[in-house]
């Protein structure tokens, strides 16, 4: 294969945009920008596209249109999950539950309800990054009012059992269970009502709609705050005009994934992840896959070389025209004074050393097998390369 262009295998960062959302979305710039608050005609416009668009993302995980709260993005849904049922319950409890490999946009605010009087457990995984449900059930008590486990883990690709830990808390006397599925939608099945899911975050850059725009599932009469005041939109759920032009886009790509036939584009992710995994000869001393080995999101390769740094191997395949990372987007511009490895490795025992040499490759319905045989030809080569040069290599 000739390295004419980019092979992008950065898809947990964010996707690029289909040609069928961007089709949607173009004529609420120039044509239909009417605000949707406006009882004119271009501001009726407005409002049915968003209303279809409300319609579109229940249809793909279950839910009724108007459970559907739109937002900036997964961050705030998840902000806003936590922070709405903690002060919407306080009188019930002020005890949470969540995990140590959660998202930042949870971990931060799990922080931020400590200093304002709440009480958090922070469950701990497994060498996989699983969690056993039965840590959860353990971590109970009176006071508790909201279990808030991620579906997927968006670094390692370890699918969590969501289904018996909505179970554990629907068994429970207002304990709301929340799960950030910002890197699930499109990587596996998801019905909120039969997993027992009370609320769920959710964006759409993830799987090839815009940025900026995101949505959270509120199961109907759950008892929460705004995080975002002044104004009446959302149904008064979260205040500011919409983005109309990403509502709509998030609505056409969430209908494009329930639409996939046959679940086609995550048999091709999986079909390419598998290929990937194969090709690197995982079970040598010197290459370890992390995450579990078979309960993973079908795109998702998170995989550490021995005696390198991250770091290094990224830009280097990047100079040979392959984009991946070394783990979670939003903890890759950390301080000078931060540690710069994963903190998600490190619940799941790994040592800081251990976790420098790690990268992560995450593919999507657009990639080809022609790019990950170009991957495999070319990975090997650059690891001896900078193992050869590494102070690390013995």
């Amino acid at each position: 294969m000739k390295n004419l262009n980019k092979i992008y295998l950065d898809n947990n960062a964010s996707t690029k945009v289909s040609k069928e959302v961007l089709d949607d979305m173009l004529p609420f710039f120039s044509e239909n920008y009417g605000n949707p608050s406006s009882t004119h005609t271009m501001g009726l416009v407005a409002d049915n596209a968003i209303q279809k668009a409300r319609d579109q993302v229940a249809g793909l995980i279950g839910a009724e249109a108007n459970e559907i709260v739109f937002t900036s993005g997964g961050t705030e849904s998840d902000n806003l999950a936590l922070y709405g049922i903690a002060y919407g319950n306080k009188e019930k409890g002020n005890h949470i539950i969540t995990s140590q490999i959660e998202h930042p946009a949870i971990l931060y605010m799990c922080n931020l309800l400590e200093d304002n009087g709440f009480e958090v457990t922070y469950l701990p995984v497994d060498k996989y990054g699983m969690i056993k449900p039965a840590t959860v059930k353990k971590a109970i008590r009176d006071e508790t009012i909201l279990i808030s486990i991620m579906a997927i883990n968006n670094e390692i690709g370890t699918m969590q059992p969501i289904n018996e830990i909505g179970r554990i808390a629907a068994k429970e006397e207002h304990v709301y269970f929340h799960t950030d599925a910002v890197a699930a939608i499109g990587q596996m099945h998801i019905d909120v009502k039969e997993m027992n899911i009370d609320t769920l975050s959710m964006d759409s850059h993830k799987i090839h709609g815009p940025k900026g725009i995101g949505a959270i599932y509120l199961r109907e009469k759950i008892e929460f705050q705004p995080l975002i005041r002044g104004g009446g939109q959302e149904n008064n759920r979260r205040a500011g005009t919409e983005n109309v032009p990403g509502i709509v886009g998030m609505g056409k790509a969430f209908e494009i994934v329930k639409n996939d036939v046959d679940d086609e584009a995550m048999k091709h992710m999986a079909y390419l992840r598998n290929k990937l995994i194969a090709g690197l000869k995982i079970n040598n001393d010197n290459v370890r896959l992390n995450g579990h080995p078979t309960l993973r999101a079908p795109n998702n390769v998170n995989v550490s070389f021995k005696s390198i740094e991250g770091e290094s191997l990224v830009k280097s395949l990047d100079a040979a025209g392959i984009e991946v990372s070394t783990g979670c987007a939003c903890n890759s511009k950390r301080s000078k004074d931060s540690k710069k490895h994963s903190d998600v490795l490190n619940a799941c025992g790994f040592l800081d050393e251990e976790a420098k040499g790690t990268i992560r490759l995450t593919n999507s319905k657009f990639n080809t097998e022609e790019e990950i045989n170009y991957v495999l030809e070319t990975l090997p080569n650059i690891v001896e390369e900078l193992r050869l040069k590494s102070h690390l290599y013995t």
